[in-house]
């Protein structure tokens, strides 16, 4: 799930306090992402998790630019005409990672539909290159879908990243509306095919609050643990900006504790389900 910003013009309920970000290490590596002009979901999403996670030494950054080809409703990333892939892009996140001393590294991108490879190939790049600069900096790729082309997805699975996810985002129903371009089916096989294409550990996340029913919920997880995924989050929408989706509904604690001990039920390895959860929200958790 894209970490997305707090709309201002929605009263929100008591649960949904979000921390300033401070600290030592978060102020190091706010400067270090400045100075390098890194892009990071943390920030091009406004992560209301943000000052924890960089504080605990894990961040998640965006390649292949910051301009999306596709336009879903809930996500802060903006929509247009990228720009030419920077080649050089996997050595300076991979040098970058190293010296901001970085535990562990949560890689996603924008799509990159008006590739021929979707991106693909820089996406494995990315990971040798963190690999060999930085050793001891374990990853996990969120990756796109790559519109579902084995071949793409196999390019990612043979660098042997610890985790690999691939957002469901939210129910059936609503993707259309939701992720627009994106197929619920899809999301669904991709899933599938990086646990049968050997890939150890499989991520997803869904977000909740956009008008889904408490049952499309318990079916959604049901069908990504049908696909063998290991890990699964589950937060709250927050809308963006007045342009995007508006929130139908803040979840309560107490609904999230309901879908999370049915994931746990389910068998999944590990369980993120509260109302700030974003599908980075303690990855480095995730790899054990």
């Amino acid at each position: 799930m894209s970490d997305t910003a707090q709309n201002t013009t929605t009263q929100k309920p008591k649960w949904i306090r979000v921390k300033l970000p401070t600290g030592k290490n978060y102020r190091e590596l706010r400067g270090l992402v400045d100075k390098y002009k890194l892009n990071t979901i943390c920030q091009s999403g406004s992560c209301p998790n943000m000052g924890e996670c960089w504080g605990e030494g894990t961040a998640t950054f965006m390649i292949l630019g910051n301009i999306c080809t596709r336009s879903c409703g809930f996500c802060g990333v903006k929509t247009g005409k990228p720009y030419e892939v920077d080649w050089e892009e996997p050595e300076k996140v991979a040098r970058s990672i190293k010296l901001m001393k970085i535990k562990h590294a949560v890689l996603t991108s924008v799509d990159r539909d008006d590739l021929k490879d979707m991106g693909s190939i820089l996406w494995a790049e990315t990971v040798k290159a963190v690999r060999r600069i930085s050793p001891g900096t374990t990853m996990e790729t969120l990756i796109p879908d790559f519109q579902g082309i084995h071949k793409h997805l196999d390019r990612v699975v043979e660098v042997a990243p610890e985790v690999i996810s691939h957002n469901m985002e939210t129910v059936q129903r609503l993707t259309r509306e939701v992720r627009i371009q994106a197929k619920y089916e899809r999301s669904l096989e991709v899933l599938h095919y990086l646990k049968q294409a050997g890939q150890r550990r499989t991520k997803t996340g869904i977000m909740v609050g956009l008008g889904e029913e408490k049952d499309e919920v318990f079916r959604t997880i049901e069908e990504v643990r049908e696909a063998q995924v290991d890990v699964i989050t589950i937060g709250q929408y927050l809308q963006p900006t007045k342009k995007h989706l508006p929130v139908k509904r803040f979840v309560t604690p107490e609904e999230f504790e309901a879908y999370g001990e049915f994931a746990r039920s389910l068998g999944f390895r590990h369980v993120e389900s509260s109302p700030l959860v974003r599908s980075s929200y303690h990855a480095e958790k995730h790899i054990h």
